[in-house]
């Protein structure tokens, strides 16, 4: 074949004009290989199994040593696990919590308190604000808490890792979706149970962009529908059933981030210490001041028990790390978490399958995350901490 003739030729096909339609190929052959990995890796009929914990993870989270641990094990009042051909023991997620619940009360929520919520934000996507919200609502739930994780990100991924497929096993009305249309009123229809013990899940999908019309459509038309507190509003039933709320929300300036924001009494930003992240993270808050002071001339107010910045997927090889960790600590100071999540290659494994470090446990691999667990359940303690003391301070004025 004549060179110059394939050149003319594939200079041709450059000149053809790329139109919508192309668009719409591109995203049909995406969707197709989303379906295929989809279906190999997390099928509607071969549902998630949560994992089982060893010693070592039972050590780690009930702050017992290995003798400990076997002693409680064989005396009886806790669950004592197998014994398989290993000769090791084995426990189950719900061994695990029963544990928890009996020798962890004090660190359980208190009688008279209210779940605490907490939001995972972030306007930049690749930040890890997924993974972020699962593990904490596994580590919350493997130390007894009861955990709600609320997915407000029409990507669905948290509804993908918590088990389902979104647009497939869901549909629009089993999302936030109908709350923010005013079709109902509390987010209890919407809550579902999944694989993992302690964690219900309000799912997820595509459809869920509608949203973005419908909250403005509400504002415009109603004259004191005030669009930044329906899903504060819509979990009202939920915060006395459950210890904690998660809400992942989507990667933009968007009403259901706006709603989670004004729900929560804790907010976390998952910032990789790299230059561009960082610069997103500055306007990000811009962006939160802005509408804040907007917010506020029609009404709006908000208190947090807690504001946290947490360094993820951090590379120790990247020689800019130090660099832009330095910057974080110097615009964050003591808003930055003192645990690290470094960039690891069981992490990206556990996503590649649609999990995360807990649904493979390795004690190494989880450590990171289980001091970050324990430094938000500090905090979250504190909050309720908060609402016992004030509401013993409301009755004390009300008496």
């Amino acid at each position: 074949m004549d060179t110059n003739a394939s050149v003319e030729a594939l200079r041709l096909v450059a000149r053809q004009p790329i139109t919508l339609d192309s668009f719409m190929e591109i995203e049909a052959r995406c969707q197709k290989l989303v379906d295929r990995v989809r279906a190999a890796l997390l099928a509607p009929t071969a549902r998630k199994t949560a994992p089982t914990f060893g010693t070592a993870q039972m050590m780690a989270i009930q702050g017992l040593d290995a003798k400990q641990v076997d002693y409680r094990a064989k005396k009886g009042g806790l669950p004592g696990g197998s014994v398989p051909s290993s000769s090791r023991r084995v426990f189950s997620l719900a061994d695990v919590r029963g544990w928890s619940q009996a020798l962890r009360k004090n660190r359980l929520r208190p009688e008279g308190a209210e779940a605490v919520v907490l939001a995972i934000e972030n306007f930049k996507g690749g930040v890890s604000k997924t993974t972020t919200a699962i593990t904490l609502a596994q580590g919350l739930s493997m130390r007894g808490h009861n955990v709600l994780v609320i997915d407000a990100d029409p990507q669905g991924s948290a509804t993908t890792l918590l088990g389902f497929i979104p647009d497939v096993e869901i549909t629009m009305e089993e999302t936030v979706l109908p709350l923010c249309r005013g079709d109902q009123e509390s987010i209890e229809y919407a809550i579902r149970t999944t694989y993992w013990d302690g964690i219900d899940l309000v799912p997820a999908t595509a459809d869920l962009h509608a949203a973005e019309f419908e909250l403005p459509a509400r504002q415009m038309n109603a004259r004191n529908f005030k669009f930044w507190e329906v899903l504060h509003n819509g979990i009202d039933n939920a915060r006395i059933k459950y210890d904690v709320i998660i809400i992942d929300t989507p990667p933009s300036l968007s009403y259901l981030a706006i709603n989670a924001l004004m729900a929560a009494d804790g907010l976390i930003m998952p910032l990789p210490p790299s230059a561009l992240d960082f610069l997103s993270s500055s306007q990000f808050w811009g962006i939160i001041s802005s509408m804040a002071e907007t917010m506020k001339k029609h009404g709006a107010r908000k208190e947090f028990d807690f504001v946290d910045v947490l360094l993820s997927k951090v590379d120790p090889d990247d020689t800019a790390t130090p660099i832009v960790r330095d910057w974080i600590a110097a615009a964050y100071g003591e808003k930055v978490v003192p645990v690290e999540i470094p960039l690891t290659a069981t992490a990206g494994s556990a996503s590649a399958e649609f999990g995360t470090v807990y649904d493979q446990p390795r004690k190494r691999a989880t450590q990171a995350y289980d001091r970050l667990v324990e430094y938000v359940e500090d905090q979250i303690g504190t909050a309720w901490a908060r609402q016992l003391s004030d509401a013993k301070s409301t009755a004390g004025v009300a008496a």
